[in-house]
């Protein structure tokens, strides 16, 4: 993969957008493909029915519980139940005696790590969330309904954010779902999960009395990870020839957006600080600053990477570049 060196980050010399292989026999290839041939029709099925028809049930005939039900059942198909569930500074076996502030409830944001369409069905069957989609450059977001948060791990960055018809904010999605967790991928684009890319300032919208929860989700093995977008069919292969998936799940500490009584809304802020590593820190003020850094810092060390320099536009040029090799 040395061709592809001119996107590993400076600092680090990570690679997060190189998609993550694990090599297999020809014994367990047979194995595989047979697995795979008879989850893909059950997989299939049931992910039609319920995102064309339960999913859009109303809550009087398919309760939350129910719900949660059918898409624990939807990742129990391609074997997704064993999950690793920790709280950050908790100590094992304790989660039960934790505070109900300690886990994102209601008016809670999630900042979620981006590397699989799986994340967003997780957090789904987990928290029920509301979710969205950033852009670089903007505070606004774009909400969306479930198949299109998984389909995003799928589909190809967006280095400009789009008109501005259809976006909101957080703070009014927070103000209008009261009772709801609204959930972000403040890295707008997937990678291989060993790195955490530069922020979208979207969640500088979030209110004051909303905590930000920074969520790790962790994949054993790695290779359901979408660094690459259109890899569906591998994706399948992937997710579905394997017995089992692990998720490795860590949650952060709330933070509060203290920066919010400083600037509010999409105007621009005085004091803007100079970063050449990223380019979505245009017209924020140092506290904002430090807020993107404090949540991007609790995900890298609740994913045990680091945080790299590699914007949307290495990411668009990288796929352009694997693309061609490919071919």
């Amino acid at each position: 993969m040395e061709k592809y060196s001119q996107f590993r980050d400076k600092g680090s010399g990570i690679s997060p957008f190189i998609p993550s292989t694990t090599p297999a026999s020809a014994f367990s290839t047979l194995w595989r493909s047979a697995l795979f041939l008879c989850r893909l029709p059950f997989f299939l099925s049931y992910s039609v029915v319920f995102f064309l028809v339960l999913d859009h049930l109303p809550s009087f005939v398919v309760p939350q519980v129910g719900r949660k039900l059918l898409l624990w059942t939807l990742l129990a198909i391609p074997g997704i139940w064993w999950v690793d569930l920790q709280l950050d500074g908790v100590k094992r076996g304790s989660l039960s005696q934790q505070p109900s502030s300690r886990f994102p409830n209601a008016r809670a944001v999630i900042a979620a790590q981006f590397t699989s369409p799986v994340d967003a069905l997780y957090l789904a069957a987990i928290f029920d969330p509301i979710f969205t989609i950033s852009y670089p450059g903007t505070r606004k977001v774009r909400r969306v309904s479930l198949l299109r948060a998984i389909l995003l791990a799928l589909s190809p960055p967006a280095p400009a954010p789009p008109p501005p018809a259809g976006l909101t904010t957080l703070r009014a999605l927070v103000e209008q779902n009261p009772h709801r967790v609204v959930a972000v991928f403040p890295e707008m684009t997937t990678t291989n999960g060993k790195g955490i890319l530069p922020f979208s300032p979207s969640l500088l919208a979030t209110p004051a009395d909303a905590q930000i929860f920074p969520v790790s989700m962790r994949y054993t093995p790695p290779d359901i990870t979408t660094p690459v977008p259109g890899a569906y069919l591998g994706f399948l292969w992937n997710l579905l020839s394997r017995p089992k998936h692990l998720i490795r799940v860590r949650i952060a500490e709330g933070v509060a957006n203290n920066a919010v009584a400083v600037v509010n809304g999409d105007g621009p802020a005085s004091h803007t600080p100079e970063r050449a590593d990223d380019d979505n820190v245009a017209n924020l003020t140092v506290e904002e600053v430090v807020l993107l850094d404090r949540v991007a810092e609790a995900l890298a060390r609740l994913a045990r990477n680091k945080r790299v320099g590699l914007t949307l536009r290495d990411k668009a040029a990288f796929v352009e570049a694997w693309n061609k090799g490919r071919k």
